[in-house]
């Protein structure tokens, strides 16, 4: 399969991008027992299962993280009840064989496979996705890098430093706090109709996405860009035209995402339903 950059970039910020499991409503306000991150249905989650599942994500820790993590476990407390409640299921031999935290997986498996449906993507479904992604790019694809800084003194001191012959990718490791410092602070390829507009830039913050569009390649942005109370120094290290891929080149690709992302759609609903009977405290 050929591979467009640009394209499967786009699908993930408009696509594959799905809700975290949060839930709206925490029904129960009594205080958590000690060393409980939440409880669901009488049934305690410990923090250290929290803690351990954060460290595995490998992301750096943040209450966003936390959050997501959190959330993940207690539906997977919702799920496991729902199967524990369905005796066919612990009789079924691949159960029977299993030890506890095998067996609960094995259930919880067994019941999202029965209760979770999602709607069949059809070829049409494929087609008018692909469309719309091809339709949101612009004429030219950019690759760029940035550093991130919350203040204008470090960004402005980072201007003047790489005026002087500094390397952006070291820059970048010692000052940005972005996620990507480690790489560079180097982007995705990404491309977008022009003049860029609110929530068509591929998930850019939209002043980022404007001071790349106007930049050389080679050039950087002579002072700071301001977004959300933060500062970014960019650099465009790249310009060439889209590069637009051929349906059937990723017609079979795209069907997985699709079918990969109405299947996190129906678990949701899932754990909606759970949740709105079950009584949780976090």
């Amino acid at each position: 399969m050929k591979k467009h950059p640009i394209f499967w970039k786009t699908l993930y910020a408009s696509v594959l991008l799905s809700p975290t499991l949060l839930f709206a409503q925490v029904i129960d306000k009594t205080p958590l027992p000690a060393g409980a991150a939440a409880v669901v249905n009488g049934k305690t989650i410990p923090e250290s299962q929290v803690q351990e599942a954060l460290k595995a994500t490998g992301l750096p820790p943040s209450d966003q993280l936390r959050s997501a993590v959190k959330s993940q476990l207690i539906a997977r407390e919702l799920f496991r009840q729902q199967a524990a409640k369905n005796a066919a299921l612990e009789n079924r031999p691949e159960v029977k064989k299993a030890m506890q935290e095998a067996k609960d997986a094995a259930m919880i498996q067994l019941y999202l496979r029965d209760a979770i449906k999602p709607p069949p993507v059809t070829e049409e479904m494929i087609r008018e996705q692909f469309n719309t992604i091809i339709s949101s790019l612009g004429p030219s694809e950019y690759k760029a890098r940035l550093i991130q800084v919350e203040d204008n003194a470090t960004a402005q001191k980072i201007i003047e430093q790489l005026k002087t012959g500094s390397d952006f990718a070291q820059l970048a490791a010692q000052y940005s706090v972005a996620a990507n410092k480690n790489n560079g602070g180097e982007l995705a390829w990404v491309s977008f109709k022009l003049p860029a507009q609110e929530g068509k830039t591929q998930n850019l913050p939209l002043p980022v996405a404007q001071a790349i569009a106007e930049l050389t390649p080679g050039a950087v942005t002579p002072v700071p860009v301001l977004w959300n109370n933060q500062r970014f120094v960019i650099r465009l290290d790249q310009l060439r035209p889209t590069q637009i891929p051929q349906y059937d080149d990723v017609k079979a690709a795209l069907r997985q995402t699709m079918e990969r992302k109405a299947l996190e759609e129906a678990t949701l609903k899932l754990v909606g339903d759970l949740t709105s009977s079950a009584k949780v405290q976090q």
